[in-house]
């Protein structure tokens, strides 16, 4: 499904990543480990199309994303790739339920229609009864949930999540961990994970390791959920 070679990217004289090759399946589950300074969040930033490389290509079902004008790569990013951050990047203004909707709504989608497909969404994690509260009434774990809910409002083809546990106690690690499990299981949804948490890594149907800006060693979970 998605296709990434010969992946460079520096900014100045720092090299940050260095010929990267690597392709993800649909229905994946795949985690992004290494030192700080490796080049995970970068190249997870390539592969959403936030940053372009310097060389190098990343395609979508074959067609290779940094051929596109501006526009057309947002509308794409919109359409096909969700995102999930570390602090969950609610707006603090708006309802659980418009946060959810939002990018819909950015998407062009109507008003009813977005919201039908935020409050299924919300129900399926378990936030029903929250959908009204703003961000700054829910606990973290539900923040989290919520902007799970929001990477999936346009049905994406691939969810990119960046520390997504980083700020979380162990209990709301292990729910949310076990979320992106039940998603795969249950929307065939696809998944790369950028952690430091060895327990979600070693969950995941493939283990990508960097360091120094490249790939050392890729491991394949025999035993994924």
């Amino acid at each position: 499904m998605i296709e990434i070679r010969n992946i460079e990217k520096s900014y100045d004289s720092l090299q940050v990543l260095k010929g990267i090759n690597l392709d993800i399946v649909s229905g994946e589950v795949v985690s992004i480990v290494g030192p700080s300074g490796a080049g995970k969040t970068t190249l997870l930033q390539i592969i959403g199309s936030l940053e372009r490389p310097n060389s190098g290509v990343v395609k979508y079902d074959g067609s290779n994303i940094f051929t596109l004008k501006e526009s057309q790569l947002a509308r794409f990013r919109n359409e096909n790739i969700g995102f999930v951050f570390q602090f969950h990047q609610l707006l603090p203004e708006f309802s659980l339920l418009e946060n959810v909707a939002m990018p819909a709504l950015i998407g062009g989608k109507n008003r009813s229609e977005a919201f039908e497909r935020a409050r299924t969404l919300i129900e399926y994690l378990g936030l029903k009864n929250r959908e009204n509260h703003r961000p700054a009434e829910l606990s973290g774990g539900e923040r989290q949930r919520a902007a799970v809910a929001r990477a999936l409002i346009n049905k994406p083809k691939v969810v990119l999540a960046d520390e997504p546990s980083g700020s979380l106690d162990s209990k709301n690690r292990q729910e949310l961990h076990q979320l992106f499990f039940d998603l795969r299981r249950d929307m065939n949804q696809t998944f790369v994970i950028v952690t430091h948490d060895e327990s979600l890594a070693a969950d995941c149907d493939r283990i990508i390791k960097m360091q120094d800006g490249q790939i050392v060693d890729i491991i394949k979970n025999q035993n994924t959920k």
